[in-house]
């Protein structure tokens, strides 16, 4: 009867054992799958940033060169109104 214990005991423990190598391997397994989604994410979004950067640097020198040409309107406008008025 003792044997019969034991045995039950070393079977319950072998199969707990057994369980935990196994959960630990799934999860590895799974924070590995984690870690290469976040590093795809990662590059998605740095791709994305510059993209953005670019339209926005784009955008950027568009109204600069809209703001010149204003300027230079604002001072032929001026000149014309003053040769005009006085």
């Amino acid at each position: 009867m003792e044997a019969a214990v034991w045995t039950a005991i070393a079977v319950l423990a072998a199969t707990n054992l057994g369980s935990l190598f196994y959960l630990g391997a799934r999860i590895d397994a799974q924070s590995a799958r984690i870690d290469a989604q976040g590093a795809d994410l990662g590059a998605r979004i740095e791709a994305q940033g510059a993209r953005l950067d670019a339209r926005i640097e784009a955008l950027t020198e568009r109204i600069d060169a809209q703001n010149a040409r204003i300027d230079t309107l604002s001072v032929t406008m001026a000149d014309h109104v003053r040769r005009h008025a006085g």
